[in-house]
């Protein structure tokens, strides 16, 4: 029969941890991450090489931070200036209709007639506010003709004025800082057909 001195280990309590709960180390404490398996051996490097790296590396992030932002702000400020000039061009354009009815009220009216002369100073009083802008009037009778900045809608056959010249401005076209934004519509020239 067993003496009560050879009692099963397994039912005896745990021998208690001689250090203090200040002094005892856990696997964080040795340097362990969280879930690491204790055998594995700690980071023996340099720790100002592992801190010139770190920071090796934020100033790289930072680096890319900076372009990152720098071409946001130059995305965004050729965006804005592509709003602006749409806005400013689509105003032009408004513009550009009561320019038309102008030409088309004095076009009606007498040469000799005051109502005519009243609407030619209206139209240059137009046309010197939009030249503050930027826009030039473009198509005039004489000059060759050039798809850039005429529409031709009409021909007509003369011998007397070289082929492919506008002969007359239906109406006027209008360029922006060079850049057509209206073509002229124009009747252009050409030379008759040799007979055949």
């Amino acid at each position: 029969m067993p003496s009560s001195h050879d009692t099963d280990a397994r039912w005896l309590p745990e021998a208690p941890d001689a250090r203090t709960p200040g002094e005892r180390e856990s696997g964080f404490d040795r340097g362990l991450a969280p879930g690491a398996d204790e055998t594995t051996p700690a980071d023996d490097s340099d720790p100002l090489q592992n801190a010139l790296l770190e920071l090796a590396q934020l100033e790289d992030r930072y680096a890319r931070a900076r372009a990152d932002l720098e071409n946001y702000r130059k995305r965004s400020a050729r965006e804005q200036q592509r709003l602006i000039e749409q806005a400013r061009e689509s105003m032009l354009l408004n513009w550009l209709e009561v320019a038309d009815s102008v030409d088309r009220a004095a076009a009606m009216q007498a040469d000799d007639s005051p109502c005519r002369e009243g609407l030619l100073a209206v139209r240059a009083q137009i046309d010197t506010v939009l030249a503050r802008d930027g826009v030039q009037r473009i198509g005039a009778p004489g000059e060759p003709f050039d798809p850039e900045h005429h529409e031709a809608v009409a021909t007509r056959s003369l011998e007397a004025v070289p082929d492919r010249s506008v002969l007359d401005v239906v109406r006027s076209g209008f360029a922006l800082g060079g850049r057509v934004i209206r073509p002229a519509q124009v009747v252009v020239a050409r030379s008759p057909d040799p007979p055949g």
